[in-house]
């Protein structure tokens, strides 16, 4: 477990700080610090893109208008698809993904951290590169809500 008067300490050191999100993980329990809230947007694409064969994104051909929900990387780190080199990935474009599910792993500072969906639909487009750096705040898949693909 962790002692109140250090988190506090470490609040109080994260606001004094250029760092904007910090977690910690002991014996099973998890924290995480963030100025920022989570980013989680609604966008209208009047145009998809379509699965070009020099494109480094997977995108999913989408119907116009389509309302798609952003998930962005809530911290700088590694993008990998699956939990292994030689594991199928966790989520494909096209599959239905329910809230919670588990999407990719992001790796901080050798911390491997499990991303979660916060919303069912369908995997419309996985823009970030497999074993690839990511950035805070960064596009790592857009999802068709359920209903609406």
């Amino acid at each position: 477990m962790f002692d109140l008067d250090w988190i506090r300490r470490l609040i109080e050191m994260l606001d004094e700080s250029d760092v904007d999100t910090l977690e910690l993980s002991r014996l099973g329990t998890r924290i995480v610090l963030s100025k920022s809230p989570p980013v989680t947007a609604r966008l209208a694409i009047a145009d998809p893109p379509s699965l070009d064969v020099g494109s480094p994104a997977l995108v999913a051909r989408t119907e116009p208008e389509e309302d798609l929900v952003e998930i962005h990387s809530p911290m700088v780190g590694t993008f990998y698809r699956a939990p292994a080199p030689d594991a199928p990935p966790y989520v494909e474009v096209g599959d239905r993904v329910n809230e919670g599910q588990t999407l990719c792993i992001l790796e901080a500072m050798k911390l491997m951290n499990e991303l979660e969906s916060e919303v069912a639909g369908v995997i419309r487009q996985i823009p970030a590169q497999d074993a690839e750096p990511v950035e805070y705040g960064q596009v790592l898949f857009r999802v068709a809500l359920d209903g609406t693909g």
